[in-house]
């Protein structure tokens, strides 16, 4: 499995990174990066995607249990960062390898322009054998510009750079057909798209330090795989994890990848959040859409227009529920699909090319 992965992005969680006090756990990201280090030397590119700056603030500084909870993340995490990206500057540095610090927001995907310029950054760094180090910029993404934690912004870097793989270390061995507390529950190994809804046995428990719970990991796995990504979630507090994950030695849960998407798709698949408009379709153009046919959004399926946008933005594709069927790139503004609602023989609002539909 391992010599068919070029481009492996490793997400570790708080989970992972932390003691139960809270506190780094030093000798566990050192073990990492030693695992980290020796794919690399296989001539491997490795991006990770690492949580850790509130836990290595809260190494540094007491807060007061009456300081205000968005306040007090920010002064953690700001001084935390520091020591975060210079604890894997020291370790990586063990091995002659350099790493650099990447924090971003979800303004830093808002736009085609702004997500190229953050890619090309990052190719230009694995092009010079460096470990890119990313994590959310918590000193200033607060509320509504949060990522729902760091998998999902592993989901965006791994479909970014086109990656073969991402390995999410959590502190299970991966997802169980029930409570994995409870005798009985069985590990699920293999998830593909002819896996029965999977969802209904994920848990929503959080972990002590983590945004994230299990749903929004196995959420965020479907989409990477259904665009060309093989996703492994395994248990990162397990010696040799990721070496064995890699060599399919340690038990975990592997989301098969489908046919791999083009880049603008993968784009369009992640932004939902910077999503302009939106147009409301009918039963029968619901049914073209999601078909195994490539069909495009023809103004003579569309019911209404909610909001509006221009040429060149991304739309969301709503049924007449309400419910969200996919995300596409506009060919032309909310001012002419107006004229258009329901007319034949019209050019296509959103071509299959830039059309993503929501598995």
């Amino acid at each position: 499995m391992s010599a068919s992965y070029h481009r492996i992005v490793v997400k570790i969680g708080s989970n992972v990174f932390t003691q139960a006090d809270g506190l780094p756990d030093n000798a566990r990201i050192a073990h990492l990066v030693e695992q980290i280090a020796a794919i690399k030397k296989q001539g491997k590119e490795v991006i990770l995607v690492s949580s850790g700056a509130v836990a290595s603030g809260r190494s540094l500084i007491s807060v007061s249990e009456k300081a205000d909870a968005v306040a007090a993340r920010q002064l953690l995490a700001s001084i935390g960062q520091v020591k975060l990206i210079n604890t894997y500057s020291a370790l990586f540095g063990n091995f002659d390898m350099l790493c650099s610090q990447i924090l971003v927001t979800k303004e830093d995907f808002r736009d085609r322009l702004h997500y190229l310029n953050m890619r090309n950054c990052l190719e230009v760094l694995l092009q010079h054998q460096v470990i890119p180090v990313v994590n959310e910029n918590d000193v200033v993404s607060v509320t509504e510009l949060m990522f729902t934690d760091n998998d999902e912004l592993a989901g965006l870097i791994a479909s970014m750079l086109n990656a073969q793989a991402l390995i999410v270390l959590t502190n299970v061995d991966g997802i169980y057909n029930g409570d994995p507390k409870l005798p009985g529950s069985k590990l699920i190994e293999e998830i593909d798209s002819e896996t029965p809804d999977f969802s209904t046995f994920v848990t929503s428990g959080k972990s002590q330090f983590g945004r994230g719970g299990m749903i929004t990991k196995s959420t965020m796995a479907h989409k990477t795989a259904q665009l060309g990504i093989a996703v492994h979630i395994a248990n990162g507090t397990k010696d040799n994890i990721l070496t064995d994950v890699l060599n399919n030695k340690a038990p975990h849960t592997r989301f098969a990848p489908d046919k791999s998407k083009s880049g603008k798709k993968k784009w369009i698949a992640h932004s939902a959040h910077t999503a302009t408009g939106a147009v409301v379709v009918n039963e029968g153009a619901k049914i073209a859409l999601t078909s195994s046919k490539a069909t495009s959004l023809l103004p003579v399926g569309i019911v209404k227009l909610q909001e509006n946008f221009n040429k060149g933005e991304i739309i969301k594709l709503l049924d007449e529920e309400g419910k969200l069927i996919g995300l596409g790139i506009a060919e032309y503004g909310s001012d002419k699909a107006k004229e258009r609602i329901g007319q034949k023989k019209q050019k296509a609002l959103v071509h299959y090319d830039y059309l993503y539909l929501n598995g």
